[in-house]
């Protein structure tokens, strides 16, 4: 019977686990906080919004939200950014991606302080995260997926993974923490020579590639894990995966579903980067 991988319950051991540690920051009177820079309305940036002050809110931790037109210059959004990058009161700074054409986030990206930059902005923790330094915010993403597999037993060292994507943001970072758990990774994408049989050697299967249900049963071995990163939305107009869920949670043990998954837990690693990093702060 296939195990089904849903996020929530991963959320709330991380949440519950926040509950001690967020008590005694406020007892300091430290009020961890998120500020999240939003430029323009696009319609899953304010959705990934609403979730994340919930989550924030479900924790003990504030979360402030500082937006900008689409229009806004690139002086007044680096302005912006210094002002948010400087407050005390604010402890974690997450940008959402992409900017809109004509902005540049590089110089964002080498301008935060590393240990506000709560989910790996900057090239001195995207670095951390390459060299294996534990001290460093790993992208929330790619630790959601380890604490899925975690939170459901599923060991890595020496296992055979393999990671569908290499992105900076998920498939590559992702690949250096599943090295640092012993796992044997693959990366492939989208203009991999037979993906399907480097697919089906692996004992842990990952989609990240960003492609609406490119991942089918001929693409999975009989009992192997499957982690779905994707986030689209399909010609019905609902969420799904990168991984076709009905077909191929049939081969395997265990999968996570989309919406529900990896999503879920996200947020929650957010707010522990923000904890975290108040911590480090203010101590």
């Amino acid at each position: 019977m296939t195990t089904l991988m849903k996020g929530a319950p991963a959320a709330a051991k991380i949440r519950d686990e926040l509950g001690e540690r967020v008590g005694a920051l406020r007892a300091r009177g430290v009020s961890p906080c998120l500020g999240l820079i939003r430029v323009g309305a696009r319609p899953d940036d304010l959705a990934y919004e609403r979730g994340a002050k919930k989550r924030m809110e479900s924790v003990g931790v504030d979360c402030r939200v500082f937006e900008l037109p689409e229009d806004v210059t690139q002086d007044a959004l680096e302005e912006k950014f210094a002002q948010v990058n400087s407050d005390p009161e604010v402890h974690g700074i997450m940008v959402f991606r992409p900017l809109p054409k004509g902005l540049d986030i590089e110089p964002l990206r080498s301008a935060i302080d590393p240990r506000k930059d709560v989910d790996c902005m900057s090239p001195a923790n995207i670095a951390g995260v390459f060299a294996g330094d534990k001290d460093v915010f790993a992208p929330c993403t790619p630790e959601a997926v380890l604490e899925v597999l975690d939170f459901y037993n599923v060991p890595l060292s020496g296992k055979r993974v393999t990671v569908v994507g290499r992105s900076l943001v998920v498939g590559r970072p992702l690949a250096m923490l599943l090295v640092s758990r012993n796992a044997t990774v693959t990366v492939c994408h989208t203009r991999t020579a037979d993906l399907a049989a480097e697919c089906r050697r692996a004992e842990i299967l990952i989609a990240a590639a960003g492609r609406a249900k490119m991942i089918g049963p001929e693409l999975v071995a009989d009992g192997a894990v499957v982690v779905d990163v994707g986030i689209n939305v399909g010609p019905d107009g609902k969420l799904c995966g990168d991984v076709d869920f009905d077909a191929v949670s049939e081969a395997a043990s265990a999968i996570t579903p989309v919406p529900g998954g990896v999503g879920a837990v996200t947020s929650s690693v957010l707010a522990r980067h923000v904890v975290r990093a108040a911590e480090l702060l203010t101590r």
